[in-house]
């Protein structure tokens, strides 16, 4: 049985007019609709709609009649594109439409707003920030979940294409939405603010990540705070009452503003005891009644007090914020916990001075018979700040309670020059092979490993190695 329609192709066609990027129909007059959109042509499935964006290294155009081979009914594109690309639209076959605009990304964040204009029950949260957003959105859809059907992004999908295309999940039945706005260049959060138009948006931190893209902490301030450019007198915007930047992402807000956070929570008498468990976690008192929050470490506790300023806004109760709390998982590179021989931290999904340090912070405390090993991957998208950057967590380890560091990628020469006129032993290389023979013939069972960096260090292929071998 076919699928249902998402949206007709008429009314795509009709909804790009009016936002003034032509919906031209390949062919004319065309009936029916789509029922999926991808961006990828390999995961297209009959009826859905291919949307073919033009990227740093490939051309969705280029991979049209891939998507139509698998089973793809319709395109997104541009003329410009398909004609760059050498394709034309009869070489697809009478069967398949085209949806043809002028620049196929904005085309696909209308189409996108357009959709979710179709739920007008469906209340819209989105998170953004330096760190924090996703593990905040899994806590947060975890607390609203038990009481609100709640639809959000898959995984990290919070990219300028990831999140339009999560957007096309939500259905009738949904009540709450929640999406995090991620960006690799500026004007992107702005962009996905213009597509999600949330009635409650919060920001989880401002720090340096990303400052090689945007240059200042300013400036990255200023980028987030655009996941409110589209309130309108009615939204909600919560703001973390302990970064420096909170006045400044207050300030000319149109519509309410809420300081939340630690403090905030226990004046209003609803955050009680704060109770470390180390590696098992964290006791969190809600109300008066304890929950055991799974996800270890300092820095999730604020994700999760983020989480918890989310579900009071959305009239959550605290029974359904306790279950929360209880039922989160760490997702992969986020803070997972493995245990064999050894025991590692794999927290490699991502990286950034703020998340590196509080890694470093959180394995310090944690009380070890045996060794602790610190494996660390470069912080990648650091630009000019990244020697100054990585120099600095090289200070930071210097005096940290680790008993041997590894070091990996060239951004990281810098943590190992700190280190070398110190007593704390390490090891630096660029070379993944070399790595893996360094940590294969030091470590040994009962260590506590630590494996931190960006994802492009791809740290969790040592995993395995870790957690097997012992000397």
């Amino acid at each position: 049985m076919k699928d249902p329609a998402l949206m007709t192709y008429r009314d795509a066609a009709a909804a790009l007019a009016v936002s003034g990027l032509r919906g031209e129909l390949v062919p004319a007059g065309v009936s029916g609709g789509f029922s999926s959109v991808v961006v990828d042509s390999r995961k297209a499935v009959p009826g859905a709609l291919f949307v073919a964006l033009k990227g740093e290294k490939s051309d969705g155009h280029r991979h049209i009649a891939g998507a139509f081979r698998q089973g793809a009914a319709a395109a997104l594109v541009s003329g410009q594109g398909m004609a760059e690309a050498g394709f034309r639209p009869e070489e697809a076959g009478p069967d398949k439409v085209f949806v043809v605009s002028d620049e196929t990304l904005a085309a696909f964040h209308c189409l996108a707003a357009a959709y979710l204009d179709r739920f007008p029950k469906l209340v819209r949260v989105g998170i953004t920030g330096s760190a924090g957003k996703t593990t905040t959105k899994e806590i947060a859809a975890a607390m609203t979940g038990g009481e609100k059907t709640t639809v959000t992004n898959e995984g990290n999908l919070n990219s300028e294409t990831g999140l339009p295309l999560s957007v096309f999940s939500v259905r009738d039945s949904h009540e709450v939405g929640i999406f995090e706005a991620g960006m690799n260049a500026k004007g992107e959060i702005g962009s996905l603010a213009a597509v999600l138009r949330p009635a409650l948006a919060l920001v989880t931190c401002i720090g340096p990540a990303h400052i090689g893209i945007l240059g200042s902490l300013d400036a990255i301030a200023s980028e987030k705070k655009q996941i409110f450019s589209r309130f309108t007198g009615k939204e909600t915007a919560l703001i973390p009452e302990d970064d420096p930047f909170a006045d400044f992402l207050s300030t000319g807000v149109k519509g309410n503003t809420v300081r939340y956070g630690q403090q905030s929570l226990e004046a209003k008498g609803v955050l009680g005891a704060i109770r470390d468990r180390g590696l098992a976690g964290t006791e969190i008192v809600w109300e008066g009644v304890p929950a055991v929050f799974g996800l270890p470490g300092k820095h999730n506790v604020k994700n999760a007090i983020a989480a918890a300023a989310i579900a009071r806004e959305l009239g959550i109760s605290g029974e359904s914020v306790r279950r929360g709390l209880a039922s989160v998982k760490p997702l992969f590179g986020r803070g997972e916990i493995l245990r064999g021989k050894t025991t590692v931290i794999r927290d490699c999904y991502n990286a950034n001075p703020v998340s590196a340090a509080e890694a470093i912070d959180f394995c310090d405390g944690v009380p070890w018979p045996g060794r602790k090993i610190y494996i660390i991957g470069a912080m990648l998208e650091l630009g000019s700040y990244s020697e100054k950057a990585h120099a600095e967590l090289g200070k930071r380890i210097a005096v940290s309670n680790c008993d041997m560091a590894f070091f990996y990628g060239k951004e990281t020469a810098p943590a190992a020059e700190a280190l070398s006129e110190g007593k704390l032993p390490f090891e630096y290389t660029g070379d993944m092979d070399e790595l893996k023979r360094a940590v294969s013939g030091f470590i040994r069972p009962g260590d506590l490993v630590l494996l931190k960096g960006s994802r492009g260090c791809a740290l969790e292929e040592l995993s395995d190695i870790v957690l097997m071998k012992g000397n």
